[in-house]
């Protein structure tokens, strides 16, 4: 996001049902940062926070060791509908 407009978007969809689902996020983090070339970002307790209550959360420049040139990036969940069994 930038001037609160969306930059770029890309969905991620992991289906690996061996996975829970802290590892399935922290797997779609890694290919979304491989893929628009940044480093990782600092994980704090405000993620894990606000994915609990709104499937969704952002990470800014103070959670990345280097400059970034957007104002924040954010993530979320989305159900597809399907059951677990």
């Amino acid at each position: 996001m930038k001037h609160n407009k969306f930059l770029e978007e890309k969905v991620i969809a992991i289906d690996n049902n061996s996975l829970n689902i802290n590892n399935k996020i922290q797997a779609a983090l890694e290919i979304i940062c491989h893929d628009f070339d940044l480093e990782k970002p600092m994980w704090f307790d405000k993620n894990t926070k606000e994915l609990r209550q709104i499937s969704k959360t952002s990470f800014h420049e103070d959670q990345f060791i280097e400059s970034i040139w957007f104002d924040y990036l954010e993530i979320e969940i989305i159900d597809d509908g399907k059951k677990k069994s």
